[in-house]
């Protein structure tokens, strides 16, 4: 019995042990069959996502320089201008800011004519008639001439083309290295490899080591014999794949190694695909891994399995979202640069636009009034304002590419202290008005009222940053603008000068102010973006400031407003207004600031005069009657228009009726004259000063009364020319241009002989005698032959006069192009639109 029961035992022991041998051989054939098809579902699905994740990034990447390529079509619209190196140059301009590499134009005939840029080839037209059906906008690659690849984008426009045709579509290229780069697809730490290839396999970008340059060829070489598949099979299924537009996912023994492939159109406009090559390992070795512990425990080999493929999801999962968010950054990062252009173009728009309505308005007022001289020359004044403002915008936005690169310069000139602050209070002052703010300006210890330096740059830097106080600073609020001199710390030829802008507005915030000067820049908050701006003001306001060697810096405090702080070290000009002296006159000054008050007597002071000075009305009156009583009236009163308690004009008011009309009451004021006019002349103010106080301002304003010819006078007007007797040459091409010219420079007497293009100033100058000409104003850019050309010919000329002056006046008016000039034989440079006292300037130096 027992035996019988060993027996039973044993067989039910051994049947037990088959039983379950069998059923764990089953479990685990049917769970590694289970685990394959899992390894290659996972798989598939992690290789589209990250084809997804490419495919969204190449999208966004093609929209951006897309969009930058219709910005340029924008900029320059096809009926702007006729073909020629005028419209070559504004889109190469516009190309070049963008960063593309290339630029041209493409007809229907296929014909592609380059703008700039090595010449191209596309590699495959159907790319183009593949786009172009899709949106009409063309992706395709091309390869210029040095073999470089090109990813071209394209865009409709009808642009003259060189061959007397019309364009069907603007080019631009970019290197596919910038693609690969943004794509991230060639990371030398990544088990995974990207390729990116045509309809026809053909590489257009390659990651690893290939060195075929079509994916079929590398790929039939690379498939293992052993495979169940043979290459052919393999390539003619992923062909069929790409020919059907659908998605195409296996995996081939490649080398000796199991790998998932994954295809997939990379983009619905372009027959171009993504191929990703995975090897098996990087997700199966984890999950086959628990294939041998589920021999010895089935249940915790199912629990580990689980767990781990748990863990690869979650890994994955969390892979995901942070490729997400950073493509996410990368599309707002985007987005917000494209926002900043759209809001920068839009400002710049809106800041043409208000010199423009100026001077359209200023010649409507001057026409309607065209009998009233005065009234006339107050517009012709607000209009060469406006223009100035006008020329100073342009400058700056052809300026932005420069500032980027580098590549900014400066151009130094005698400036005067005094017009600067002028024009900049002229400009600024009507936007004041709207928003009825409290504006002044406040000088003091001034050593040199002349100086070297850009001028054009220096009032763009004061501008800046009043623009920007103006905006931020509500209706009614306070601005003030400091001026003070010092000596510099590099030598006794230059003056250290301090500008101040504050205000009173809404201030920033201490994080915001650690990125003011960066491009682009604005304080996020609701009551800022509801405010016009294009966040460059301030990142070009600390470009020049660097580039001239200054510092700027920033004080400020939320809702309690800013303080920037400008110090440039200048050099001194010399002095040409000669010695400014008064009669030992006894001047009052009337300011409810103390500090211009005292600026002003010193000012008056070094004039030659005896200068009291009062904050308010009632101790002005006052001292006004008290000397009136010992008939020791003062000669002259300069009162404030805007005081506290007792105004400008009720002062005067109460002045005149104590002391009569025997003292000449001046109002001074940083507003506009026309804003006071109808009152101050009800009152018989005698006259008006404006704001800053410069010694200049107030010597020119008191020197007419001194009832006699003063020999300074001369020093303040400027100084007349007479050319009689002169013969100049002039090569201007474009009529309007010339019939500028010829009445600018036709007022100071010279006789004037027009040629219309290089060539013939040349051949004019050779046909006349020896020292005809005393001059030779030349334009630039001229047909037939420019004015660099035109200039090195007539200085290779083999006569006694080639080194007759030779000045470029042109519309190329940046430093460098006026070095060029110097370069090729001329004289000096004058920037056009032309000013008559620059002209007169430049040929009484050379005349």
């Amino acid at each position: 019995m027992e035996k019988k029961v060993d027996v039973f035992y044993r067989n039910s022991f051994i049947c037990v042990i088959v039983v379950f041998a069998a059923v764990f051989m089953s479990i685990t054939v049917f769970m590694s069959k289970k685990t394959e098809e899992s390894i290659m579902t996972v798989s598939e699905i992690y290789l589209s996502e990250m084809n997804l994740q490419i495919q969204q990034k190449f999208s966004s990447i093609v929209a951006l320089r897309t969009s930058q390529v219709n910005g340029v079509v924008k900029r320059t619209p096809p009926d702007m201008l006729d073909y020629g190196s005028e419209l070559l140059d504004e889109l190469r301009i516009s190309g070049q800011v963008r960063g593309f590499a290339y630029m041209g134009f493409y007809d229907s005939e296929g014909t592609l004519e380059t703008i700039y840029g090595n010449d191209v080839e596309i590699v495959n037209e159907r790319d183009v008639e593949s786009s172009l059906a899709y949106d009409k906008n063309i992706i395709a690659r091309g390869v210029d001439a040095e073999g470089q690849s090109l990813l071209i984008l394209g865009v409709p426009a009808d642009y003259s083309m060189g061959n007397g045709g019309k364009s069907e579509i603007l080019i631009a290229g970019i290197p596919i290295d910038y693609l690969n780069d943004a794509l991230y697809l060639d990371s030398d730490d990544s088990m995974v490899y990207f390729h990116l290839i045509d309809e026809d396999g053909d590489f257009i970008i390659k990651s690893g080591d290939v060195q075929d340059s079509n994916y079929f060829t590398h790929i039939k070489g690379e498939i293992d014999a052993s495979d169940e598949r043979d290459a052919d099979r393999y390539i003619a299924e992923l062909q069929e794949a790409v020919k059907e537009g659908e998605d195409y996912c296996t995996m081939a023994s490649i080398q000796g190694e199991q790998r998932h492939i994954y295809c997939s159109q990379i983009s619905e406009n372009a027959s171009w695909y993504l191929v990703t090559v995975m090897p098996k390992g990087v997700i199966s070795n984890s999950i086959t891994r628990l294939d041998f512990v589920r021999y010895g425990i089935m249940i915790g080999a199912s629990l580990a399995l689980s767990a781990s493929v748990g863990v690869i999801f979650i890994l994955y999962y969390r892979l995901s979202q942070k490729q997400l968010k950073e493509l996410n950054a990368a599309r707002q990062e985007a987005e917000s640069a494209n926002m900043a252009k759209r809001e920068f173009f839009s400002s710049i728009s809106h800041d043409i636009r208000t010199p423009m309505n100026a001077i359209m308005g200023m010649t409507d007022i001057a026409i309607g009034h065209i009998d009233d001289l005065e009234r006339v020359e107050d517009c012709l004044g607000k209009i060469r304002l406006s223009g100035k403002h006008l020329l100073g915008l342009i400058n700056n936005v052809l300026d932005m590419s420069k500032i980027e690169s580098g590549k900014l310069t400066l151009n130094n000139n005698v400036t005067s202290l005094k017009e600067v602050m002028e024009d900049l209070v002229n400009i600024v002052r009507p936007q004041m008005k709207v928003k009825r703010q409290h504006f002044d300006i406040f000088i003091s210890d001034i050593i040199a009222e002349d100086i070297y330096c850009d001028s054009v740059r220096l009032n763009q830097v004061l501008l800046n940053l009043l623009s920007n106080a103006i905006k931020f600073t509500p209706d009614d609020g306070k601005i003030s603008v400091y001026l003070y001199q010092e000596a510099s710390l590099i030598g006794s030829d230059y003056v250290r000068m301090h500008f101040t802008v504050k205000d009173n507005g809404i201030g920033m915030s201490p994080e915001f102010q650690k990125k003011i000067f960066e491009t682009f820049e604005r304080e996020s908050t609701q009551q800022v973006q509801r405010i016009a701006g294009s966040g460059l003001g301030m990142a070009i306001t600390k470009s020049i400031v660097d580039i001239m060697n200054g510092t700027i810096t920033l004080e400020s405090e939320k809702g309690m407003g800013s303080s920037f702080h400008v110090v440039l070290d200048v050099k001194k000009a010399q002095n040409v207004r000669g010695d400014m002296k008064l009669p030992p006159w006894n001047i009052l000054v009337v300011d409810d600031n103390e500090q211009l008050c005292v600026s002003a007597s010193s000012n008056l002071n070094e004039l030659g005069t005896h200068a009291d000075w009062s904050t308010n009305g009632d101790d002005a009156v006052r001292m006004v009657e008290e000397r009136h009583e010992r008939k020791e009236d003062y000669h002259f009163v300069l009162v404030d228009w805007k005081m506290p308690v007792m105004d400008g004009m009720q002062t005067i008011r109460e002045i005149r009726s104590r002391v009569g009309r025997d003292i000449p009451l001046f109002l001074i004021s940083a507003y506009d004259w026309n804003d006071i006019e109808k009152e101050a002349r009800e009152l018989e103010v005698d006259g008006f000063i404006a704001k800053p106080l410069f010694k200049s301002t107030l010597y020119e304003c008191l020197i007419r009364y001194t009832g006699e010819t003063n020999k300074n006078t001369a020093h303040v007007k400027t100084e007349r020319v007479n050319f009689t007797r002169k013969r100049i040459l002039i090569a201007e091409d474009i009529d309007i241009n010339w019939e500028v010219a010829k009445e600018v420079i036709g007022t100071m007497g010279p006789e004037i002989e027009r040629a219309e293009n290089g060539l013939q100033c040349v051949e004019m100058f050779k046909r006349s005698e020896v020292g005809y000409y005393d001059a030779i104003l030349m334009d630039i850019r001229m047909p037939v032959m420019d004015g660099y050309e035109a200039a090195k010919k007539i200085r290779e000329l083999d006569r006694d006069d080639k080194g007759v002056p030779i000045i470029a006046m042109t519309a190329d008016a940046f430093s460098d192009d006026a070095q060029r000039c110097f370069e090729c034989g001329m004289n000096a440079h004058i920037a056009k639109p032309i000013s008559k006292k620059e002209c007169a300037r430049v040929l009484k130096q050379y005349l």
